[in-house]
């Protein structure tokens, strides 16, 4: 099957897809593996100066048009105007991420996800997470899912004595080396990100998109940040340091210099920025 609607096609094709995905769990799963593994998550607009827009018109035509990527705010953004456009009912939830936090300090709301109503059924699904690929789950307590770089992720309904702001957490297990880094170095369950069900107005979106694109000190204003999925694994890249997990090897590498950060950018992760504009990045200053 195919569309009459143009700018679904060209995102369909921008993913690889041939054909419409059904309206089920299952469509589900295999667009939102196809857009992760065709377009990158990146902040690199940020440290080249740019603003980051997350309104429709601005996301399609960076991610789709000109074949870029983005981070959580532009990835989810997209995702859900195609899912939409697919006929999957959605809606963005806010999220408070986990990783590397500090003890007993509360995260902000610097994450967006999906609520998709799949069959009458609401379920998350999430384009924009750099670090790891979380594959949809169905909205229950201990839901589980697993993805083919070995991981498992499960949703937890929230208690009061869990200590985590939120009514829900999502949870990970799984090699290290399938995350951008951030992961505490074991295989069992460590928390990603918590959320609630409340409604999301596109304003807070705006108000939390520039807090984290701007605020100094943060991972997205201090750091250089690239990944992408792997059809069996997936690859990160922190400012000059690159890590490919596939088929459970593991390869490190360093980036020497601007040339070589362009052909990794353009071979690894899909995204053909020229070695002249990321001379300007402050990782090959002097």
């Amino acid at each position: 099957m195919t569309t009459t609607d143009p700018r679904l096609a060209s995102y369909l094709d921008r993913i690889g897809r041939a054909a419409v995905p059904t309206l089920d769990a299952a469509g589900l799963l295999q667009v939102l593996a196809a857009h992760r593994q065709a377009i990158a998550f990146e902040n690199l607009d940020i440290p080249l100066g740019r603003g980051i827009a997350v309104d429709g018109d601005s996301v399609f035509d960076k991610l789709v048009a000109r074949r870029r990527g983005g981070y959580c705010f532009e990835q989810n953004r997209l995702f859900s105007d195609m899912l939409a456009a697919l006929g999957f009912a959605n809606r963005p939830l806010l999220a408070r991420v986990w990783l590397q936090a500090v003890p007993g300090v509360t995260p902000p709301r610097t994450h967006v996800l999906l609520l998709v109503d799949v069959g009458g059924e609401d379920w998350i699904a999430d384009a924009g997470f750099g670090g790891s690929f979380v594959p949809p789950l169905r909205l229950v307590d201990g839901a589980e899912g697993h993805t083919p770089d070995g991981a498992a992720h499960r949703l937890r309904r929230l208690m009061p004595e869990d200590g985590m702001a939120g009514e829900w957490l999502l949870e990970r297990a799984g090699p290290v080396a399938a995350t951008d880094g951030r992961s505490a170095p074991h295989e069992d369950w460590q928390p990603q990100y918590s959320f609630e069900l409340g409604q999301v107005a596109p304003i807070d979106l705006e108000q939390a998109n520039h807090w984290t694109s701007t605020r100094a000190e943060t991972r997205f204003t201090t750091l250089h940040v690239v990944s992408r999925v792997l059809p069996d694994g997936f690859a990160a890249m922190s400012d000059r340091r690159l890590t490919i997990y596939r088929g459970g090897e593991t390869e490190f590498r360093a980036i020497e210099d601007a040339a070589e950060y362009a052909t990794t950018l353009r071979d690894v992760f899909g995204l053909d920025i020229p070695a002249s504009e990321l001379t300007r990045l402050r990782i090959f200053a002097g």
